[in-house]
């Protein structure tokens, strides 16, 4: 199966956003063993859309397209595609319906053009927007097949592992489950981690190991192609465990944890109630933990104490300690973490300080950072980084680390 991915949209050609669709589309389309060759970007113009079509034809069997399913004027994929295979749009009853509730319930009065998100081609399989409005679509034409996406992530992703896939499988003949488990790592860079697992990377067939690199993690998706999902869960299994008993020590989540959940889970599995202070970071750190709903139930507060005045008189250093040791140490951090964790009465403090960048701060070279964490009746842990990164990038691994340390103290 040969498939050409086609992204629409003037906002990816003028670099207003990055073409990610294309790179989450093609790795669950290697996950079922479909050949993608091409990855197209065309902008909102139906007469160049419709060329990239035709080139698209005759070196394709599967063309899917990403965006231009919306209410405006300038999102034509339908229309354009439409046209040039001769089928005829029709407005399809469920998706109206769940477009017009879509407005009741948020009090919003629905404009006309809003109906057009509704149109899917006539005869079509219709893929399901349950995390957005407009509905996908695919069909099959003289042979090739047209599938289409909304261009928003969150209901592209979705709709191409819930409908496009399964569909792709059924067309195919396909009747074997696929399936994933994705193990998260932190602390350890994608080159390292497939260097240590190239062994079984080399011997791997089914199930599959497929690294990846984000800013907030590394993972590694297993895919496992099984009769049921029993049998594919029982594939996965064995491996799992021989990668843990490699890389086990970085691992903090599996399949969506995110570091911010993680620690946030294990905050409340405790019962322990936290709080921050934080020099470099200036509430990134926070920030980070405060994105998960329900954490009011363990974040008690924090502060940004980024000079040595503040340091002392906002949460009581010592400056004397200051002096002896330096803002970027190991003392400040501890002293950060446990004065307050005093101040806010929690069971966890966090202290963060180092030097950003990109000049050296306190007599330490930028990227040289100190991570304190205070437990219950325990002398505060400490934790040195040196980063390497821009300064706002070693701001950001900062408060990631943070949250990284804290998740391997409360799950020792």
């Amino acid at each position: 199966m040969k498939v050409e991915v086609i992204a629409v949209g003037s906002e990816l050609l003028l670099g207003q956003i990055t073409n990610t669709n294309a790179a989450f589309i093609s790795a669950r389309l290697a996950e079922i063993g479909a050949d993608v060759y091409y990855h197209t970007v065309v902008g909102d113009n139906p007469i160049r859309l419709k060329e990239a079509i035709e080139i698209a034809e005759k070196r394709a069997d599967v063309l899917i397209f990403s965006g231009g399913l919306g209410p405006t004027k300038d999102d034509m994929t339908k229309e354009t595609i439409a046209a040039h295979i001769g089928l005829e749009l029709v407005s399809d009853k469920e998706a109206l319906t769940y477009i017009e509730q879509y407005f009741i319930r948020s009090k919003r009065t629905m404009t006309e053009n809003n109906k057009k998100q509704a149109l899917v081609f006539n005869g079509s399989t219709v893929l399901n927007n349950r995390t957005g409005m407009a509905p996908g679509m695919a069909v099959e034409n003289n042979g090739k097949h047209y599938i289409l996406v909304p261009g928003p992530p969150h209901e592209m992703e979705p709709m191409i592992v819930d409908e496009a896939i399964p569909y792709l499988l059924e067309q195919s003949g396909e009747r074997e489950i696929i399936t994933s488990h994705v193990l998260k790592f932190y602390g350890i860079g994608e080159a390292e981690l497939e260097h240590r697992i190239q062994p079984l990377l080399d011997k791997q067939s089914n199930p599959t190991i497929a690294p990846l690199a984000t800013a907030d993690a590394v993972t590694l998706r297993i895919t496992a192609k099984a009769a049921t999902i029993e049998d594919a869960h029982k594939m996965i299994a064995p491996i799992e465990q021989e990668i843990r008993a490699i890389v086990g020590e970085f691992i903090f989540g599996t399949d969506e944890d995110t570091l911010s959940s993680k620690a946030l889970e294990l905050l409340q599995s405790h019962g322990y109630t936290l709080a921050a202070a934080e020099s470099l970071t200036a509430g990134l750190f926070l920030a980070e933990l405060a994105k998960e709903p329900g954490v009011s139930s363990a974040l008690a507060g924090g502060l940004v104490v980024y000079n040595e005045e503040a340091k002392v008189e906002q949460l009581g250093v010592d400056k004397k300690l200051l002096e002896e040791h330096g803002i970027v140490s190991s003392e400040c951090a501890a002293s950060l973490a446990l004065k307050v964790q005093e101040k806010f009465n929690t069971n966890i403090g966090i202290g963060i300080t180092g030097a950003a960048g990109p000049t050296p701060h306190d007599g330490e070279p930028a990227g040289t950072v100190w991570i304190g964490i205070a437990l219950p009746n325990r002398v505060p842990m400490t934790y040195k980084l040196l980063l390497s990164g821009s300064r706002n990038a070693n701001r950001h691994r900062t408060a990631r680390f943070a949250l990284y340390y804290l998740i391997k103290l409360l799950t020792k």
